[in-house]
């Protein structure tokens, strides 16, 4: 990947953040990137026994992150237990951190099994210059104002599930994120004095599984994810107040966008052993449909919220080995998957054949073609009371445009590629009744993209780091600041006699 890259002022029609319950690479909710954004890691809350192997899942159980992604592997649970996970990451560059305290319990009880846990979080934005420098800042809001520091998010997770007859259990989840911010927005907004964002997440899973004999195992999940959020945004504009001695005075111009986005999704997974010597495997086939019916501007000047859509798919194959006290594991992940964003014009538009585009109509359509791939893998060694993982997760990231401008009628193909790598360590140790697990990961390969800003009638700046998912439409030279992060994990899990 070259370090220029592009983004236009009609092009840039599709921001969203598809926020999904932390997951391991075969999520039920997946994501899609068109620019290699440093996303942060604000939606890892829950503990995991095979973060520091990589996060291989496919073939793996992970005796504490189940329950999370599939509510009916609760009934796997042995003993009640009570949990904490406090979750530390920052960013190089002063690009922004967080930190996060979750704590539950999980529980079984006979054939019924659930639990809870709630998590309190303080997110730090990352430095970020406004334009047009401190006199405004100062004009309009305090450079030492707390909503410009820190924000607050809290969050739930309720679970209820059963074991029934025929080794089937069947759970129901509930994720609700109460949001005052997202990691990276406030890049979005570069050319703005201020913001301030408030929504949430409302992520609700049906989900099975299904024993069958000699250790074989298949689960399904049903998904349905709302994410909706409001930026209030604040711009300067410089106003003449006297044109003969070029007196400009700040003048604030208050916008208001909303993101929203919907995800309906299926996940199939099975996994078996081979032979008698340790050897598992197993395989899993996701499909998500997402609709975006408000998209923010990211620009200085207003435009439509422009719709879109996306299919997503995860085809994946997993591997593992355990032997004595060692234990490996390997996924291989394909994801294959389509995004349409289109612009709709607010009013008649006039194309340059002489044509008219009535209000509604389209007046730019980007087709992207995904075509991305995962691999994880790791290793864990126990020492007495002891474990020691490492892992290595790569995200390949690869996808074609075609893009029509139905005002200029025009048209352009695009494709770009990237890879982040995601190396990462861990250790158990066993202290009485109580586990105590450490989880630590570099993510490399992102970064903060920006486009180079001139002041012309028609230049716009934008900067897009974002959370999780991202799918805007490359068109003219963008600077990317490499930034890494670095993220920890602490968890304590004591059962419950």
């Amino acid at each position: 990947m070259n370090g220029t890259w592009c983004v236009t002022a009609r092009a840039a029609l599709l921001g969203s953040i598809l926020v999904s319950v932390p997951a391991a690479a075969a999520a039920q909710v997946i994501s899609l990137k068109t620019i290699p954004v440093a996303a942060g890691d604000q939606f890892l809350l829950f503990p995991s026994d095979k973060l520091g192997m990589g996060g291989v899942a496919i073939a793996l159980d992970d005796s504490l992150l189940d329950p999370f992604i599939n509510p009916a592997k609760g009934a796997r649970l042995s003993e009640s237990r009570v949990l904490a996970a406090p979750t530390f990451y920052s960013m190089s560059q002063n690009a922004g951190s967080a930190r996060s305290l979750p704590v539950g319990v999980l529980f079984r009880s006979g054939r019924a099994f659930g639990g809870g846990m709630a998590a309190l979080q303080q997110l730090k934005a990352g430095d970020q210059v406004f334009w047009p420098g401190p006199f405004f800042e100062q004009a309009v809001l305090p450079p030492d104002a707390l909503s410009r520091r820190s924000a607050t998010n809290k969050y739930v997770f309720l679970t209820l599930g059963a074991v029934l007859p025929g080794e089937v259990a069947l759970g129901a989840s509930a994720f609700l994120a109460d949001l005052n911010a997202i990691d990276g927005v406030e890049h979005l907004y570069a050319m703005a004095s201020s913001i301030e964002q408030s929504g949430g997440v409302r992520d609700f899973r049906v989900g099975l599984t299904k024993s069958f004999g000699n250790d074989r195992t298949l689960e399904a999940v049903l998904v349905h994810n709302r994410f909706d959020m409001d930026h209030d945004v604040a711009y300067v504009e410089w106003v003449v107040v006297d044109s003969t001695n070029w007196i400009w005075e700040p003048r604030e111009r208050l916008e208001n966008n909303r993101d929203k986005t919907r995800t309906w999704g299926a996940h199939l997974g099975y996994a078996q052993p081979v032979g008698r010597s340790g050897w598992r495997v197993g395989g899993v086939l996701t499909a998500n449909r997402k609709s975006h019916p408000k998209i923010p501007n990211y620009e200085l000047v207003n435009i439509p919220r422009d719709p879109g859509n996306s299919t997503a798919f995860d085809i994946g194959v997993g591997i593992a080995k355990t032997a004595g006290n060692l234990t490996f594991g390997m996924d291989i992940v394909y994801e294959p998957a389509t995004s349409d964003t289109w612009a709709e014009a607010a009013d008649t538009v006039t194309t340059v054949s002489g044509g008219s585009i009535l209000p509604g109509g389209k007046t730019i359509e980007n087709a992207f073609r995904h075509s991305n791939a995962f691999v994880s893998l790791g290793v864990s060694q126990a020492i007495g009371p002891a474990a020691f993982q490492l892992g290595l997760h790569v995200r390949a990231y690869d996808y074609h445009l075609d893009q029509w401008d139905n005002v200029t009628e025009t048209s352009r193909r695009q494709d770009e590629q990237w890879m982040e790598w995601v190396p990462s360590w861990g250790a158990r140790v066993r202290i009485g009744e109580a586990e105590v697990r450490y989880m630590g990961r570099v993510t490399t390969g992102t970064g903060r993209p920006g486009v180079a800003w001139t002041p012309t009638a028609e230049s716009r700046f934008t900067d897009a780091g974002l959370a999780n998912d991202i799918v805007v439409a490359p068109g003219g030279p963008l600077t990317l600041q490499d930034v890494t992060v670095t993220t920890h994990q602490i968890s304590v899990s004591l059962p419950i006699r």
